[in-house]
């Protein structure tokens, strides 16, 4: 199966910098990123003009699934420095935010890394897995007791937040904060969360300045009176002497809740969706829920991609599969594509669970970045969906989705289910 063919099919007519790109039918985008597979060298596309950001020279798109690969094993010539998260170089008062490990090199990525791997690792699994368990049943408790509804707010939104939340010691009480602050972080753009475009940079700073207060004081409490919860062992964590900063704990708390929590959230959104439109698919799923679903997992991943690209600058002059990039040079690696790859995937635009292999690049590629809580996504749609199709087998999305205006998360913002 191909994509169908449209005005993007050719290289001339993409603007991957547009946020109405990435607001077109899934088809167009995917007909896009096929024309710009097909070219022999990636193309290179202007920065976009955001107010408050500035703008520099311009980006290269990544497609391939073999390049992107071949970017990640290399971060001695690709740096996520000073951003893999934004295509604009953010503001000084930004790095206070968004100063976390995903936009960080070594040695200071590992050894934050190394210190949160203390407290949020594999060795937290059990931990996690009755967190997910818990939460997910209190869900599809208080979904069955409204009855249907927006299946984003009710549902999938919830399941990270409670998950994280319990294991953090946040109140019930405060989800409602960390949701619409969340909303604002990945929909700058999109005009329900922040209605002007010049209000984007305010926006952001407030908000991150929100959630930066409020894990502070969490922090503080845990230090005078811990508890053993996640935010005390993060407090607590430390190498050879070393803790981390303040500074360091409120940028790890805002990572968590843009990919921790939105990916996690527009996995289950998109995945409830696919199976709606794919009834085979589905019906294949419940007749042996435990059998299939780790193959449903990972092409949910795949086809819904939830973090559409990441950024990577050329640390000096190098060559990737014959094309030659100057230091300075800034990369997108766009895992949408990648996940679409006709040379890796067969059939890419067929919703498949039993695809084996699968070697999506939803959770990144091999090299240091690969997404370190991507055993806790896996778990939190996987043990959503039994709770779901065991109690409510007839749940399904109806209606159109509305879609976040973005183009780094691909997110669904509201969808109505029935059952």
């Amino acid at each position: 199966m191909y994509p169908p063919e449209s005005r993007f099919a050719h290289v001339e007519n993409i603007d991957l910098t547009d946020l109405s790109f990435w607001a077109q039918p899934y088809g167009d985008r995917d007909a896009a990123f096929a024309a710009l597979r097909r070219r022999p060298e990636p193309v290179l596309f202007h920065e976009p003009v955001m107010p408050g950001f500035g703008q520099g020279a311009g980006y290269y798109a990544m497609v391939r699934h073999a390049d992107i690969a071949e970017v990640s094993r290399r971060p001695q010539d690709f740096g996520s420095l000073p951003t893999a998260i934004s295509i604009i170089d953010l503001p000084e008062e930004f790095n206070s935010f968004f100063g976390s490990m995903i936009n960080m090199d070594n040695p200071q990525h590992a050894r934050l890394r190394r210190l949160v791997s203390r407290a949020f690792g594999r060795g937290m699994a059990a931990e996690f897995e009755a967190a997910s368990h818990k939460a997910a049943r209190k869900i599809v408790d208080d979904l069955i007791a409204k009855g249907p509804g927006d299946f984003v707010r009710e549902v999938a939104a919830i399941m990270p937040i409670a998950v994280l939340s319990g294991m953090m010691g946040i109140p019930d009480d405060d989800y409602e904060f960390i949701y619409d602050r969340s909303n604002i972080i990945v929909g700058t753009f999109d005009p329900e969360y922040v209605p002007r475009a010049d209000q984007a940079t305010a926006a952001l700073l407030k908000t991150s300045h929100e959630l930066a207060d409020y894990i502070a004081g969490l922090a503080a409490d845990r230090t005078r009176n811990p508890t053993g919860d996640l935010i005390t062992r993060l407090v607590q964590a430390q190498i050879d002497g070393e803790r981390l900063s303040p500074e360091e704990l409120s940028s790890f708390f805002i990572l968590l809740v843009v990919a921790g929590m939105e990916t996690t959230r527009n996995a289950i959104s998109r995945g409830l969706v696919l199976l709606t439109e794919h009834p085979e698919q589905r019906k294949l799923l419940l007749s042996d829920f435990e059998a299939y679903a780790p193959g449903a997992v990972e092409e949910i991943l795949r086809v819904a991609t939830p973090i559409n690209w990441m950024r990577r600058t050329v640390k000096r002059d190098c060559e990737v599969n014959g094309h030659r990039f100057r230091e300075g040079e800034k990369l997108l690696l766009f895992y949408w594509s990648a996940n679409r790859d006709e040379n890796v995937f067969t059939d890419p635009y067929q919703f498949d669970i039993t695809r084996d292999p699968n070697p999506h690049m939803t959770f990144g590629s091999v090299g240091p970045h690969f997404c370190l809580g991507a055993h806790l996504a896996r778990m939190e749609v996987t043990v959503l969906f039994r709770e779901l199709f065991s109690r409510l087998p007839e749940i399904r999305t109806v209606g159109e989705p509305r879609r976040l205006v973005a183009s780094f998360v691909e997110a669904i913002k509201h969808v109505e289910c029935a059952f």
